[in-house]
C-alpha cells in the first residue's frame, strides 16, 4: 500500500493556523478593547485572503469549525503549560469540583466484571432518598440494558448525570432479591466536598485534609474548625498533599485566619496585570495557634499559595516534599458557544518575592509533564540533598533563607516510603487488582462489616482475616503469577493498601485517611512538632 504524501497536508495545517488566528483575533477585539490587537488587525486582510484561497482551491473540503476546535489547544500550548481550551461539552465537568456540586443521582460506583456496582450512596442525595444501597448492581438505565463491553466510567457518568429535576430509571440487581428492582430517581445537586477528613488526631491536635480549592472550600474550612473547636483543639495540621489547587481566593481566606494584620499573603503581576497584593485583615481567629502544613510533589497552585504564605511569614512549619511548582494565574473566558478559555494573565508571588512556577519551554508540554518523573530519577523523593533549586535566595520575615525556582521546599523533608516495595506489588497496583479485591471483599462481607460500624472494630477485624493471602489467591486467578518471597517482603504494604481501600469502600474517605495517618511519617512528625512546641519556625537558616 503506498504511503500518504505528507506534503499534501501542509495546506491543511496552514488553514488551521489561519482560522484559529482569525477566531482568536475576533474574540479579543470584541471582549478586550485596549489590548494589543493592532498586530492581528494589521494582518487580518492577508489572513482572510489566504483563508478564502484555501476554501476556494484546496484539494479537499474542510470543516472550519472543526479545525478551530482542534487547533485552539495546540495554539495555547505554545504559550505556557496551563493556558487551556475547554470545549462546550467539557466545561460542566471541568467546573464541578470548583463549584462544589453537580447534578446527578449521588452514588460512588466502580465497574467490575462489566457491571456498574454501587460502592457508596451519598448521604442526603437523590439515591439515598430513592432507596439505593451499597452493593447494588446497575443493570439497565432508562429501560436499556447497560452491561457488557459498552460499560465504562465516562459513559456511566454521562448516563447518571443530567439536568437537575430530570429523572433516570435504573434497573437494580440486589443481593437476596430474586428479581431486578426498578428505581426512578430525580436528579439533584450532589455536593463535591473539598475537605474530606476532619478529626482529632490526639487530645489536643486537630487535622484537616483539603483535596482542592473551590467555591465552597472556605466555608467548609470554617465548619471544620468549628467541629474541632468542640474538642478544644490546641494545634492544627492542614494536609495539602495531592491537592492540585483551584481558586486562589479560598487559599487567601484560609491564610488570613492564621496571620496578624497587614501581613502579605500573595501578590500577582503580569504584563497587562499591575501588581495586586492580598494582605491579612487581622480578623483571623487562630493567629497564635501552632500550625503545620503537609505538602508533596502533587500540591500545586492554590496549595502553594497557602503553604508559601505560612512559610514566608514564619507562621507555621511546612513538612513533606517540594511542591509541584505552578505559579501561573489563569482567568476563565467564555466563548459564545459555551466553550471556555483559561488564559494565563499573571504570575503569583509569595510574600518573600518568590515565583514558585517551575521552568518551562513554550511548546514543550511533554517535557513539562515529565518533571515529576525526572524528579524521581534524580532521587529527589528520597533525599533532601537531591532537591534542585535555582540557587536564588529569598528571606522570610525573620530572615530564614528560602529558594525560588519551582515549588515550595519544605522546612522538614519527609522521604517517600519505599519499604516493602517490590515488582510484584507494583504490578498488582498498576493492574488495579488491589482496588478490585478491596471491592470484592467488601461486597462479599458487607453484612459483617455493617455490624462493626466504626473504624477501630473494623481495623481489628480485618487484621485477623489474612487479607494478604486472600488477595494473592485472587490476583493469581486474575492473571498475576504468585511470588511468595515478594509477597512476604511486601506484606505490610499490601495489608496497608488493602485495608485502606476496604475501609474507604465501607466507611468512607475520612475513615480511610484516619487509618493511614496512624503510621504516616509526615503526620507523626507534625504531631511531634506540635507537642514539643516547635511548630513556630525559628531563625535557623537552611543550608
Amino acid at each position: 500500500m503506498p504511503q500518504p504524501n505528507k506534503s499534501r497536508f501542509f495546506p491543511l495545517i496552514v488553514a488551521v493556523g489561519i482560522v484559529a488566528g482569525i477566531m482568536i483575533g475576533s474574540f479579543y477585539a470584541n471582549h478586550f478593547s485596549g489590548n494589543r490587537l493592532n498586530i492581528i488587525n494589521a494582518s487580518s486582510n492577508k489572513l482572510n485572503d489566504l483563508l478564502h484561497l484555501i476554501d476556494d482551491q484546496y484539494v479537499d473540503s474542510i470543516n472550519a469549525a472543526e479545525l478551530v476546535e482542534k487547533s485552539l489547544p495546540k495554539i495555547l500550548k505554545e504559550l505556557d503549560p496551563h493556558s487551556t481550551y475547554i470545549s462546550a461539552s467539557e466545561v460542566e465537568t471541568s467546573m464541578q469540583d470548583l463549584r462544589g456540586s453537580f447534578s446527578g443521582i449521588g452514588v460512588q460506583f466502580t465497574i467490575y466484571k462489566d457491571t456498574v456496582r454501587v460502592i457508596r450512596v451519598i448521604k442526603g442525595g437523590p439515591s439515598e432518598k430513592a432507596g439505593l444501597q451499597a452493593g447494588d448492581r446497575i443493570v439497565s438505565v432508562d429501560g436499556e440494558t447497560y452491561t457488557g463491553e459498552k460499560v465504562n466510567n465516562e459513559e456511566t457518568m454521562n448516563r447518571l448525570k443530567g439536568e437537575k429535576g430530570s429523572t433516570v430509571k435504573l434497573g437494580i440487581v440486589r443481593c437476596g432479591k430474586k428479581k431486578p428492582l426498578e428505581f426512578s430517581i430525580v436528579r439533584g445537586e450532589v455536593p463535591v466536598n473539598s475537605i474530606d477528613a476532619v478529626y482529632m488526631i490526639d487530645n489536643t491536635t486537630g487535622y484537616i485534609r483539603i483535596n482542592s480549592f473551590g467555591e465552597t472550600t472556605y466555608s467548609e474550612f470554617l465548619a471544620a474548625l468549628a467541629e474541632l473547636n468542640q474538642s478544644d483543639f490546641q494545634g492544627l495540621i492542614i494536609d495539602l498533599r495531592g491537592n492540585l489547587g483551584g481558586y486562589m481566593a479560598p487559599a487567601v481566606q484560609i491564610a488570613n485566619e492564621f496571620l496578624p494584620k497587614n501581613k502579605l499573603i500573595v501578590y500577582t503581576e503580569g504584563r497587562r496585570s499591575p501588581r495586586e497584593e492580598y494582605t491579612s485583615d487581622g480578623r483571623g481567629t487562630y493567629q497564635n495557634m501552632p500550625l503545620v502544613i503537609l505538602a508533596d510533589e502533587t500540591s500545586a497552585s492554590a496549595s502553594e499559595i497557602l503553604a508559601g504564605a505560612i512559610q514566608d511569614n514564619d507562621r507555621g512549619t511546612i513538612i513533606g516534599r517540594r511542591t509541584f511548582g505552578k505559579g501561573l494565574v489563569q482567568v476563565p473566558i467564555e466563548f459564545r458557544d459555551g466553550s471556555m478559555l483559561r488564559l494565563t494573565k499573571a504570575r503569583y508571588y509569595t510574600p518573600s518575592g518568590r515565583c514558585v512556577q517551575k521552568p518551562y519551554t513554550p511548546g514543550q508540554e511533554e517535557e513539562y509533564e515529565m518533571d515529576l518523573v525526572v524528579r524521581a530519577e534524580h532521587g529527589e523523593y528520597y533525599s533532601e540533598d537531591s532537591i534542585k533549586a535555582d540557587g536564588k535566595k529569598f528571606h522570610t520575615s525573620i530572615g530564614r533563607i528560602v529558594y525560588g525556582g519551582g515549588g515550595i521546599i519544605p522546612d522538614i523533608f519527609i522521604p517517600q516510603d519505599t519499604l516493602g516495595m517490590t515488582s510484584y506489588f507494583k504490578e498488582a497496583y498498576m493492574q488495579g487488582l488491589i482496588y478490585q479485591y478491596a471491592y470484592v471483599y467488601t461486597d462479599e462481607n458487607r453484612k459483617r462489616l455493617d455490624k462493626l460500624g466504626k473504624l477501630n472494630p473494623t481495623i481489628d477485624f480485618l487484621k485477623k482475616q489474612n487479607i494478604v493471602e486472600k488477595f494473592a489467591s485472587f490476583a493469581e486467578k486474575n492473571g498475576l503469577k504468585r511470588r511468595n518471597l515478594m509477597i512476604r517482603k511486601s506484606h505490610t504494604l499490601f495489608e496497608q493498601y488493602l485495608l485502606n481501600n476496604i475501609i474507604s469502600d465501607q466507611l468512607g474517605t475520612s475513615a480511610a485517611v484516619q487509618y493511614i495517618n496512624r503510621t504516616d511519617p509526615a503526620v507523626l512528625k507534625a504531631v511531634d512538632l506540635i507537642e514539643r512546641g516547635s511548630a513556630f519556625p525559628k531563625n535557623k537558616k537552611r543550608k
